[in-house]
């Protein structure tokens, strides 16, 4: 190589690492969706150039360039049957915003006291250009940005909310706007509204209540390595606020129109391949062969559908078994005496599945994840929701006239067929996201550029704070005028007093100067 092509090689190589920075991306929730989300976090940062420490319970399969993998799982779980099938139907275990926060900050302070996260808080050589953290009902991960002096990105997982949106903005207003464990959706009845308001005070205590426990967490393991760095200390009310921006696993075509701040970036979608991989050859022949089209059911990566009830199972079984399409169940284990239009995959491809164009038909739990896949590749579904955000997204795709629902219950295979014929016959259903899917896809740039472009721009701005709306600091009394009511309040009481008073007076003179006649 000529001494030019050296120097024009070193020019470029400098030029390519000055653009490159150190990224902590903190995503410890052992859910098999989530990892997903935090894989297709690392794949665009890592294309883009920049190095990552990843905190995670589930590692990615195949090392990702550029990425440094931080291994929690032997320290974070979630309770053994909190996404049993059967424990879910037989109603065993809470799943409300009682039974999901106390189990969440727990796992939290899991993910922070254990040896190699601290052993990466207590190693000083360790700088980060930016924080990003996967919210998950807590604010706890902000410490990471104060130990090591720099901008916070929040990640969230689901559509805008009003506990996320409070951290970058202000609470939106319950009349049209859900909570993420609702199954209402806008436009709401009187009785909905009322619903969703007493959702949101009630969240709002539980908040302040756990928010104490979140404080000790954060004295306890964040702030002994603050000062130990000579950094100021600042209040936990105050950092759980100081997220630059949230980057949001969402987007219009599957959610709802909602008034947004300029810092909360929609990028719903970033997860799924710009290319469509090939089926395996076993599974491309089961679809060749499907003359009518194939059917997809799939309870997603947690839930696991050999949890379902035997009865349940048969009955499903035998449903299948009177439908002239192929059926493809992602099961995890075989099923003895399956019709022979319904294949087992114990591994499904769902990306590559839901692209083909003989899919007729997707059978989900409404994971937003599955919700995004099936608006993507424009295939219609039929939503079984278990919990969380799935009502919600299921209740949206049905509003939206792609979907039906159908309740999770020891009859569900009765309905599954009544709602499985209605839409396969009925064309609008078809019709209905084809058009949304056209919306998905009609943006700008691709939701991976959107998001290697917010994590950037907060990084090369220094928090991006001209992001920032004023209406996170406006204390509430002065948001809907109470300081002025209270000035017009005293305004009215000191006319009227001066009017009395006045009238009073006059009254006096009256009458001495009637006694001054009279005499």
């Amino acid at each position: 190589m000529s001494k030019w092509a050296l120097v024009l090689v070193s020019v470029l190589s400098s030029l390519y690492l000055s653009n490159a920075y150190k990224i902590l991306f903190i995503s410890p929730l052992p859910g098999k969706s989530h990892s997903i989300l935090g894989e297709g976090v690392l794949t665009h940062l890592s294309r883009a150039g920049h190095e990552v420490t990843y905190v995670a319970a589930i590692i990615p399969d195949k090392p990702i360039k550029g990425v440094t993998v931080i291994d929690i799982s032997s320290y974070v779980s979630l309770p053994s049957d909190f996404l049993n099938l059967k424990a879910i139907m037989d109603n065993t275990h809470r799943r409300d915003l009682f039974g999901i926060l106390p189990s969440l900050t727990n796992l939290t302070g899991n993910v922070i006291n254990n040896g190699p996260v601290q052993a990466l808080l207590s190693d000083k050589t360790q700088q980060f250009d930016v924080v990003i953290a996967e919210w998950m009902f807590n604010e706890v991960f902000a410490g990471f940005s104060a130990v090591f002096n720099c901008p916070l990105i929040w990640l969230s997982p689901s559509e805008p909310h009003w506990m996320i949106l409070q951290l970058v903005d202000e609470i939106p207003n319950p009349s049209y706007n859900v909570d993420i464990l609702s199954g209402n959706v806008p436009p709401l009845t009187f009785t909905q509204r009322v619903m969703e308001l007493g959702s949101q005070i009630i969240g709002k205590l539980l908040k302040i209540y756990i928010s104490g426990i979140d404080q000790e967490i954060y004295e306890k393991h964040f702030v002994p390595h603050i000062r130990n760095r000579g950094y100021p200390v600042p209040p936990y009310e105050e950092l759980k606020y100081n997220g630059s921006l949230v980057l949001s696993n969402s987007h219009v075509s599957m959610g709802i129109a909602t008034r947004l701040p300029p810092n909360f970036i929609p990028i719903g979608g970033y997860h799924i391949d710009s290319v469509v991989k090939p089926l395996p050859k076993d599974l491309q022949k089961i679809i060749d062969d499907a003359k009518h089209g194939f059917i997809y059911f799939s309870m997603g990566s947690n839930l696991r559908s050999k949890h379902l009830p035997a009865e349940v199972k048969q009955d499903l079984l035998n449903m299948f078994g009177e439908l002239k399409q192929t059926v493809l169940w992602k099961f995890e284990e075989d099923l003895p005496n399956r019709p022979s239009n319904v294949h087992i995959l114990k591994w499904a491809p769902q990306q590559s599945i839901l692209a083909h164009e003989k899919c007729r038909l997707f059978i989900t739990h409404g994971g937003l994840l599955s919700t995004t896949e099936s608006i993507h590749f424009g295939v219609p579904t039929v939503g079984i929701p278990v919990f969380a955000d799935q009502f919600v997204n299921v209740g949206r795709s049905v509003k939206k006239g792609y979907a039906k629902k159908v309740d999770l219950s020891y009859t569900m295979a009765k309905d599954l067929k009544v709602a499985i014929q209605e839409m396969i016959n009925d064309s609008r259903y078809t019709t209905k996201i084809k058009e949304l899917s056209f919306i998905y896809h009609h943006r700008t740039v691709t939701p991976g550029q959107e998001l290697v472009h917010w994590v950037e721009h907060v990084i090369k701005t220094g928090g991006a704070r001209h992001l920032r709306t004023h209406a996170l600091t406006t204390p509430w009394y002065q948001k809907v005028y109470l300081d002025l009511a209270i000035v017009l309040l005293i305004i009215i009481i000191a006319v009227k007093y001066l009017f009395s008073y006045i009238c009073c007076s006059n009254g006096k003179k009256v009458s001495v100067n009637n006694k001054k006649k009279q005499n």
